[in-house]
This record gives structure tokens, C-alpha cells and sequence, in this order.
């Protein structure tokens, strides 16, 4: 292994360290120091990659921002249309937020303070269900009389909400919880033509990012829609 790639490691390392103990303690009672120990490196190594606790935490949200971005193209190429997409992608956004520890605490840190657009998650997956919802609206799968701000708002306030509650119980970031989420609101959201094509569970893409035993496989990278 090279000189670089041990860095990179080293870095990798102590990003995930960081966040698990953002994710435990929260950013105030986090210490680098217990944030080392759990990279298995010395505090020295820790200050070579970032200088204070704000720089680790700016790196987990810039972490969690890739991931959450990273197969965005690979949901809408999978998908069939703009609804189907955004329930894949909302799929993949509860799996993300349930089983990596990284993305939970990025997520959880960009709330923390207030965010330019470029950088705050919830704000940009706000626009991809605006989107989405206006895109249906131009392939004709979007109910002429849906309120497509009102259900901006809904899906939004659901799906983010439901990280919140998962604080407490993973199974609110579970897939039938998600599914049964689909199940309520696609009546009154999509056409019944449309409807009768929709998948609530989503598609394969989500199925295959679950496994067999409902997290992600080992090196998944799950996404929220890009918003360029």
C-alpha cells in the first residue's frame, strides 16, 4: 500500500469514527479524542487530516452529500417514469439514512445550522420532489387536480420527518414504512393509468440496494436525486 493510499484510509477511517460519534453524542459532547481512538490512529494523525472538530464535521456532511448524490443517475435511469423515480428515490434516501452511520450524521449535522442551498440536504431534496412532481405533471401521470406544492410539502415533511423518528425507532426508515407512505398518497397523486403501473415497494433498484436482509450491501451508494 502506498503512502497515499494509507492517508486515504486514514481519512476514510476517521470520517466514519467521527460520525458514529456525532450520531452518539451529538457534535457537542463528541471529543477527538474518543474520535481517534475509534479510527485506531493517534490524535496526531487526526490534526494532519483536519485541523478541529468543525473540519470533521463539515468533511461527515460532505461525505454524506456524496453518497446521497452518488447513484442519483443510476435511480432515473433505472425508473420509468418521474414517479417511479421518486419513489425509488425516496426508498434509497430512508435506506441510506437507516444503515450508514455516515450519511445519518451528515444528515443530521447540515440541520444544525443554516445552510446555503448548494449545501443544505433537505432544501435539495425539497426541489427533486418539486421536480419530479412537475415533471409527472409533463408525462401526464400526475392527477390534473393535484395540488403539486401541497404535495411537495407532504412528501417532504414525511419523509424527513421520518428521520426524526427514527432517532428513537429504526423502523420508522423501514422500507414497508415507506411503502405504506406510497400506498396512502398515490390515489390522490397519480392518474389511474398511472397507478396501475406504479410500484409503492419501488423497483429493483431498491430491492437490489436492500439485500436479502434489508440493509444495503457492503460498498452500496444510495442517492437522492441531483438537482442539475
Amino acid at each position: 500500500m502506498t503512502k497515499q493510499e494509507r492517508a486515504i484510509n486514514t481519512r476514510h477511517a476517521l470520517i466514519r469514527s467521527a460520525a458514529q460519534a456525532f450520531d452518539q453524542h451529538g457534535y457537542t459532547r463528541a471529543k477527538l479524542s474518543g474520535i481517534s481512538a475509534g479510527a485506531g490512529v493517534s490524535s496526531g494523525a487526526l490534526h494532519f487530516h483536519f485541523d478541529t472538530k468543525a473540519a470533521m464535521a463539515a468533511a461527515v456532511e460532505a461525505e454524506a452529500a456524496r453518497t446521497l448524490h452518488a447513484v442519483a443517475r443510476t435511480v432515473h435511469r433505472r425508473s420509468t417514469g418521474a414517479l417511479q423515480s421518486l419513489i425509488d428515490a425516496s426508498h434509497l434516501f430512508a435506506q441510506q439514512l437507516r444503515w450508514d452511520i455516515v450519511v445519518r450524521a451528515g444528515f443530521r449535522l447540515n440541520g444544525r445550522t443554516p445552510q446555503t442551498p448548494e449545501s443544505d440536504l433537505r432544501g435539495q431534496w425539497a426541489v427533486c420532489v418539486r421536480r419530479a412532481l412537475r415533471q409527472a405533471a409533463d408525462e401526464g401521470t400526475l392527477l390534473p387536480g393535484a395540488a403539486q406544492e401541497d404535495m411537495t410539502a407532504t412528501i417532504v415533511g414525511a419523509t424527513t420527518g421520518f428521520e426524526a423518528l427514527a432517532r428513537h425507532d429504526r423502523a420508522w426508515l423501514s422500507r414497508p414504512t415507506v411503502t405504506g407512505l406510497w400506498q396512502a398518497l398515490l390515489p390522490s397523486l397519480a392518474t389511474s393509468e398511472a397507478l396501475a403501473r406504479l410500484q409503492a415497494a419501488g423497483t429493483e433498484a431498491v430491492t437490489e440496494a436492500a439485500g436479502d436482509g434489508g440493509a444495503p450491501e457492503s460498498g452500496a451508494r444510495l442517492a437522492l436525486p441531483t438537482t442539475t
